[in-house]
């Protein structure tokens, strides 16, 4: 969500958001090691192709969501709603 979207949510729903996007530092971690490792194996087994790429987008996508829920954030500061 941009910033702008975030600004025209009501406060239940910003809340909610925030809710639903909270970040899980320990099952991201675990999750995008395990991504790494399939990637690595991939290419070590000399089989890089469209599966290798699969984990490759699956990391960016963990590591884009702290950004998300900052932006969340911030929208909840803004309003007073923290």
């Amino acid at each position: 969500m941009s910033q702008k979207e975030l600004s025209q949510l009501n406060d239940k729903e910003l809340l909610e958001a925030a809710k639903n996007n909270k970040p899980s530092p320990i099952i991201d971690a675990f999750l995008i090691g395990f991504l790494v490792g399939i990637t690595i194996y991939s290419v070590a087994a000399n089989t890089w192709g469209f599966l290798t790429l699969i984990p490759l987008f699956i990391i960016y996508i963990f590591l884009k969501k702290p950004k998300k829920y900052e932006a969340i954030r911030k929208e909840l500061k803004e309003r007073n709603l923290h």
